[in-house]
């Protein structure tokens, strides 16, 4: 699911395991826009976070793999 855009606080859900996950930081590399992602649970401060390339489309951006879970326009 595309969104306008990827922001700090959005919840994302793994296609694969259905864990949510957390935006914590989005950044860009050369032409490249990463998000950084942290398990949305009790344990997350020590769960390793996960690195996701933004995927741009005409219908806006998303992040492969993930569902993004929250009503509304971002």
């Amino acid at each position: 699911m595309a969104v306008k855009s990827i922001k700090l606080g959005q919840v994302w859900r793994k296609d694969g395991d259905g864990k949510d996950y957390l935006v914590t930081k989005v950044y860009s590399e050369v032409f490249t826009q990463y998000a950084v992602l942290r398990p949305a649970e009790v344990t997350a401060p020590d769960a390793p976070t996960v690195r996701v390339k933004v995927a741009k489309s005409a219908d806006g951006v998303s992040l492969p793999g993930f569902t993004f879970t929250q009503e509304g326009s971002f």
